[in-house]
């Protein structure tokens, strides 16, 4: 196995365990989790329900790459998306309360991001990516700059994703 062959092994088993820390907390409170993604195309959703019995704890994913879709699927204002630019902390704010509201979960994630190669600019360099995690407890947000091509912006912005899930709900 190559060096490079070997990192993406520990990385995929590391937001398996990401994944499956979050879904033993979610399932120990009862609680159901629906994700929001924009930059990770439903990569977040695909680490959940790759665990086997993740319907006790997933209750579904929203994939809205588009504006169009962040709007309609959530409910994200377009003026907003307009005066913010879709990579902004009121946007992935606006895109966990409304993948709370579309759906029959009591936890949401958000992504939204600029995974490059292409698409940054000298204020949202590629790389960039806002967060927004909403439980019963309230919402938080955060933004992160990861360095690497496309991919690699992917999977970092999964596994932060699931960290600052679990993070929120230990």
């Amino acid at each position: 196995m190559s060096e490079s062959q070997e990192i993406l092994l520990n990385q995929e088993l590391f937001t398996q365990d990401l994944c499956g820390l979050a879904a033993d907390l979610l399932l120990n409170k009862r609680w159901m989790l629906a994700t929001a993604e924009s930059c990770t195309g439903g990569m977040i959703a695909a680490a959940c329900t790759d665990l086997a019995g993740s319907s006790t704890w997933f209750e579904r994913g929203f994939v809205t790459y588009s504006n169009a879709a962040k709007t309609e699927l959530l409910g994200v204002e377009a003026a907003l998306i307009e005066q913010h630019g879709a990579v902004s902390e009121p946007v992935v704010r606006a895109m966990v309360t409304g993948a709370l509201a579309h759906s029959h979960a009591q936890v949401a994630v958000a992504v939204t991001g600029v995974a490059g190669p292409t698409g940054g600019t000298p204020e949202k360099p590629v790389g960039t990516v806002w967060f927004g995690c909403a439980t019963p407890a309230g919402l938080t947000s955060e933004v992160k700059h990861f360095d690497g091509d496309r991919a690699a912006v992917r999977r970092a912005t999964v596994q932060h994703a699931l960290a600052m899930l679990f993070n929120l709900l230990d």
